[in-house]
């Protein structure tokens, strides 16, 4: 639950130099991962994220000077989170401890905070307290933090994949400083490939071991931005790699074709990422781009989401972004919806790219969706007013006999069907004209039929 790491020498009581750390874990255990054993020390070793630690980012400033400041890391998986919280410890010469939200509670808070206590008191050196997952706090653990932070007991880090303005409180919000990570670009993946594969003392340097520049390139490609799954899947390749009478092995393309079969692409479910690309989805079609629009409803299959909520979200976007302008979206969304459940997977997908390409090629209008909440607002604004003694409905004598659906006029008994001089508004209302039509699409056609209606009622 809580990993203390310390920076002294017990028989010197001097501080340990920053790059010994990093050699001396790995040793502490031979049986690491290959991610974990070549977890970056200094900045020289770290690929990618160049709009934090270029020469005049602010970040890379904190570290070289060894300025401390409490922040928070927000970024998909693999990016170098955990990394650079460690390194950033380690080049300032301060105590590092880990704390991971998914498994600790209060209690090993109060003995990180104990620990971060005594090493000020006892030591003289700074504390770096990490927080792994920090999202997955509840309020009062995040708030157990706040007044530590206020007197220097620690330099809060904390590392999460969900957007700090949700997944932290605003007091502890306040006290940080939020720095974004990207996912990497396959040039930084394919660094992060080739110094495992060149070092000997960390790597896979002392392996005899053949990978052509197109093997690299190509599992730099299959790590979809994520340092950490390049990593593994090299070492996994480098595990199953022929071997050749002379002992040397040979990382192929079947190779990494077999290590990465069936692995799925970055989607979190209920994260970001997920609500990025649904978004991306539905500007697209909102738009007129069906090929956008195809590119994330396949982004978003590829990486695994459940067809139903897709299908759920087209019907949302027929309504919203199509509506009557072309009245036959929803119709097609409801058969896409309907076909995945009846056939399933693959053909029901296909149904719904098709439910897909129509909307965003057809003419697009958002009148009913500002129609309906216009009229929800004017709803909640003007409560809960009668309905009209001439529109009730009068099953039964009693009800007739006190004036129910009295003056109503039928309309198909009127000349061309329309009452002219009939409200349907509650008395004391004025008459709304939520309902705008746009020029496009049948809209064209019931804009003008509406505007004769709307003429002759005065």
């Amino acid at each position: 639950m809580t990993e203390q790491i310390s920076l002294l020498d017990e028989s010197t009581s001097e501080p340990k130099k920053a790059e010994t750390t990093g050699t001396q874990h790995s040793a502490a255990n031979p049986f690491a991962p290959l991610a974990d054993r070549m977890r970056p020390r200094v900045l020289s070793e770290f690929s990618g994220q160049q709009h934090l630690l270029g020469r005049e980012s602010t970040l890379r400033a904190a570290i070289e000077r060894q300025q401390l400041h409490s922040m928070v890391f927000w970024g998909p998986p693999g990016t170098g989170k955990t990394t650079l919280a460690r390194m950033l410890a380690l080049q300032c010469d301060a105590a590092f401890i880990s704390l991971s939200a998914v498994l600790c509670g209060v209690k090993d808070i109060r003995n990180a905070v104990d620990a971060a206590q005594k090493t000020h008191l006892t030591r003289g050196i700074p504390t770096v307290l990490f927080v792994d997952e920090v999202h997955r706090f509840n309020k009062a653990q995040q708030d157990a933090f706040l007044p530590h932070i206020e007197d220097g007991t620690f330099y809060f880090v904390g590392a999460t994949t969900e957007n700090p303005s949700f997944a932290l409180n605003n007091a502890l919000l306040s006290r940080v400083r939020a720095y974004i990570l990207k996912h990497l670009d396959v040039d930084a993946i394919e660094q992060v490939l080739k110094r495992a594969l060149t070092d000997i003392e960390r790597g896979l340097g002392d392996l005899e071991l053949k990978v052509s520049g197109e093997i690299i390139r190509q599992l730099a490609v299959a790590a979809d931005g994520d340092a950490r799954r390049s990593l593994v899947l090299l070492e996994l390749a480098a595990d199953i790699a022929d071997t050749a009478e002379d002992g040397t092995r040979t990382i192929v393309s079947a190779t990494i074709e077999e290590v990465t079969r069936d692995s799925l692409r970055h989607f979190d479910k209920g994260g970001d990422i997920f609500y990025e690309q649904i978004s991306a989805l539905h500007k697209s079609v909102r738009g007129s781009d069906p090929d956008g629009a195809l590119y994330w409803f396949c982004r978003m299959i590829d990486g695994g989401c459940d067809p139903h909520y897709i299908a759920r979200r087209v019907v949302r976007m027929a309504t919203e972004d199509i509506g009557n302008a072309d009245p036959r979206g929803l119709h097609l969304a409801m058969d896409a919806w309907q076909v995945f459940e009846r056939l399933g997977s693959p053909e029901g997908e296909l149904a719904i790219a098709q439910a897909i390409i129509y909307l965003a090629c057809a003419a697009k209008s958002n009148a009913t969706y500002n129609a309906y909440g216009a009229a929800m607002s004017f709803v909640k604004e003007t409560g809960n007013a009668e309905v009209p003694v001439h529109l009730r409905n009068a099953p039964t004598t009693f009800m007739k006999n006190i004036g129910y659906g009295k003056d109503y006029q039928y309309d198909h008994s009127e000349e061309d069907g329309l009452a002219d001089s009939q409200t349907y508004f509650p008395d004391g209302l004025d008459q709304q004209n939520f309902y705008q039509p746009v020029a496009r699409g049948l809209e064209i056609q019931i804009a003008e039929k509406l505007a004769h209606l709307r003429a002759r009622r005065g």
